[in-house]
């Protein structure tokens, strides 16, 4: 069993932390504050949820800390988007808006936003 869950994990924490590198290098390279949240968030939850599930796997003497990974694992999946969200409506609340794609920022509201 060892030498499935072995390589299940490691390929598991390659991937979450290509994940979080890619999301760094997005939230450096976009340039609206949008594109940035959008980069981080989607990433930061899928690589967070990668990274615990390789080291749930590597955990396989006890079920205590596959319990608590778990938890934390459940904590990130409904506070990462969350937060996020919240983010974002707090950011156009406070009038920062997004660029069309020519780098603009006079873009037309809504009639109900104004």
């Amino acid at each position: 069993m060892s030498a499935i869950l072995e390589p299940l994990s490691s390929v598991c924490l390659l991937l979450g932390s290509f994940l979080l590198l890619t999301g760094a290098l997005g939230f450096l390279r976009f340039a609206d504050f949008y594109a940035r949240l959008h980069a981080c968030g989607v990433t930061e939850t899928l690589a967070t949820a990668l990274i615990i599930l390789g080291l749930m796997l590597q955990a396989t003497d006890s079920a205590l800390p596959q319990f608590k990974l778990l938890l934390i694992l459940l904590f990130v999946l409904f506070s990462s988007p969350t937060a996020s969200h919240a983010l974002a409506k707090a950011a156009w609340n406070a009038g920062v808006r997004p660029r069309d794609r020519r780098g603009r920022r006079d873009i037309a509201l809504p009639p109900g936003d104004r």
